[in-house]
């Protein structure tokens, strides 16, 4: 599921933002195994080298300056007490520095650079190819609102990621609860503006993102999810000083931050759901086709076709469903697959009484891995790891996430789970959802690149799509050699969990390319992979809230399971899966093409090594 880190390419900077509002459970121990070691070091960087990296240092720090929110989220509180301007005179200086930007990459000799840093230097320059690409798209740009995430739980959300532990912390939130309805009407502001363009966010998803505003303005502020900073704080304040803040924060949300929220969701109901389109098939905006193209190329890294995707996902579904019948008659059960899944879908036995519990038991099977992982990862990151309940204005339809840890062990990483779905969450489902989030899923990846220090910052905290959700699908695939699937309903969660993925190549262009609505795309998810009802009508919402992001996760990953295979073959008994592993996980996030160049490199460089053993003398 999707991970919780700020992405390159946004409608708004904090649209791909959602973090857990639940209480801080104490964070599981990091697998025992050797510890990252220093990296190599490297030549005095030549004069281009130098250029380059102050390049990215002054584009990173804008960063922070321009979008204090992603600031935040990364573990840099040095502007926590602003949020940035999505003013139109903003957008445009925003615009142009990232065409000074090109200007001044461009001017730097790519041949004189070395192998690391070319791909820094493509890397940077894609992110800036695609920022443009889609500037174009000011109707796009405008929908901030979304079922899953967006402009409307940005705030909360962010509550959750603020430090709140000194006076300046807390005083920090209340200048930020201070600037909130000055945002709130640049992003109304942005709202008509795509109601002018011709385009509105679906209704579906915006009678959910109206029921999580609503859930955000509790009678007694101190319930809502927004005052969670001051009822965290408290250890490091005298009582006099956080009960004055305390009082601060209450008033700041019933005279601040409630009524601008208000203001929005007043707006939502009154102007802009009446608007609003049956479905969010990108098909019926203005330019929503070619927009639609670019962001299937933008979160696959490919230059594939809607319908190449769709071809795709249909060739996976039938080899996923002759697989899970395969389980099917491994249990012994005598009907039919639909029959199968709704057997065991009924089965009191599979399904934990309440959400603690439900925590309880993802927080045992990572015990579980955490030991195995050793086996598979020549190294493992420093950074720990916990298991805590999504915020519950999200709703039991959402989807688990994970969210990264701050740079420099300032905090773990978490895979946030729904604990209000226990009733929709079988134990069968529950294992390779924790090797997704967790470990070695999104934890390994992320922890890890945010510890290759060789690395420019930019590309330590990137998260490409296709190469994140990608190995987190691959990582799954490891779980039978970790101790997971050991019985045929395991098995079958499994199987289940890659079929949903599968099903969203086809789903996902069927929506926004082939003319499917809404309830088509239900049924056939239904169908195909025996889900929960509430849990896919929430997903197809998902399609329409962020088009294409969905195909990242199976196309990274076959193409991670293409270069396994194709390094196995090309080496022989010499092919390490340990090794393999550390040099796709050691880049950082990388497009797939990136990926592929340099897993190639590596094979040759194993040939070339072991050519050079067999011509020494025994």
């Amino acid at each position: 599921m999707p991970i919780r880190s700020p992405s390159p390419v946004t409608r708004t900077a904090l649209a791909p933002l959602l973090l857990a509002l639940a209480a801080a459970l104490a964070p599981l121990a990091p697998a025992a195994a050797t510890t990252p070691g220093a990296r190599s070091t490297l030549p005095a960087p030549s004069p281009e080298a130098r250029r380059l990296h102050a390049l990215f240092a002054e584009a990173w720090e804008d960063s922070a300056r321009r979008y204090p929110e992603w600031a935040t989220y990364r573990g840099d509180h040095r502007y926590g007490d602003k949020l940035s301007d999505h003013s139109p005179e903003a957008e445009a200086a925003a615009r142009a520095l990232r065409q000074r930007y090109e200007q001044r990459l461009r001017a730097i000799p790519r041949e004189r650079l070395n192998a690391q840093d070319r791909v820094s230097y493509d890397m940077f320059l894609r992110n800036l190819q695609q920022e443009r690409e889609l500037d174009r798209y000011e109707g796009y740009r405008s929908l901030s609102i979304g079922s899953l995430w967006g402009f409307h739980t940005s705030l909360a959300n962010l509550m959750r990621q603020s430090p709140a532990r000194s006076e300046k912390d807390l005083q920090n939130i209340l200048a930020r609860f201070a600037a909130y309805p000055k945002r709130v009407d640049q992003e109304l502001a942005r709202l008509e503006r795509g109601l002018q363009l011709g385009w509105v966010s679906s209704r579906p998803v915006l009678e959910r993102a109206l029921q999580q505003l609503d859930a955000q303005l509790s009678a007694d502020v101190t319930r809502s999810p927004l005052y969670e900073p001051f009822s965290r704080s408290g250890k490091e304040l005298p009582e006099a000083t956080l009960s004055a803040l305390q009082s601060q924060g209450q008033e700041a949300l019933r005279s601040q931050v409630y009524p601008a929220m208000r203001k929005l969701s007043s707006f939502l109901r009154e102007r802009y759901l009446p608007q609003a389109p049956a479905d969010g098939a990108y098909q019926r905006y203005p330019l929503g086709a070619e927009v639609y193209a670019a962001l299937v190329r933008l979160h696959t890294t490919t230059p594939l076709s809607p319908d190449e995707v769709h071809e795709i996902g249909l060739a996976q579904v039938k080899r996923l469903r002759a697989e899970m019948e395969a389980v099917r008659e491994q249990a012994g059960f005598k009907g039919s697959l639909a029959e199968f899944i709704a057997a065991i879908k009924n089965d009191p036995a599979q399904y934990y009484p309440d959400g603690e519990s439900l925590l309880a038991g993802y927080r045992d099977i990572a015990k579980r891995i955490d030991p195995e992982l050793p086996r598979l990862f020549a190294e493992l990151p420093r950074a720990p790891y916990g298991i805590r309940a999504m915020p519950a204005f999200m709703g039991p339809g959402a989807a688990e996430n994970y969210s990264r840890p701050e740079p420099g062990g300032r905090s773990a990483g978490w895979f946030n789970a729904n604990a209000l779905a226990f009733q929709r969450k079988p134990k069968w489902a529950m294992e390779t959802l924790v090797a997704h989030e967790a470990m070695p899923g999104h934890h390994l990846q992320g922890a890890r690149a945010a510890e290759l220090n060789d690395l420019p910052e930019f590309r330590r905290n990137a998260f490409i799509t296709a190469y994140g959700e990608g190995w987190a699908l691959y990582a799954e695939t490891l779980g039978s050699e970790l101790g997971l699937y050991q019985t045929p309903y395991s098995r079958f969660g499994h199987l289940q969990a890659q079929m949903l993925r599968a099903t969203r190549l086809v789903v996902d262009t069927g929506l926004h390319a082939k003319g499917w609505g809404r309830q088509q795309a239900i049924d056939y998810m239904l169908e195909q992979g025996g889900e929960d009802p509430v849990f896919i009508a929430s997903e197809v919402d998902r399609y329409y809230s962020n088009p294409g992001q969905a195909l990242a996760y199976m196309m990274g990953k076959l193409r991670i399971e293409a270069l396994r295979d194709r390094a196995r073959q090309a080496l022989g008994e010499r092919f390490q899966l340990r090794d393999f592993h550390m040099v796709v996980l050691d880049q950082g996030a990388v497009p797939l093409d990136v990926l592929e160049r340099r897993v190639d490199e590596w094979v040759a460089e194993q040939l070339k090594r072991g050519k050079a053993a067999a011509r020494k003398p025994s």
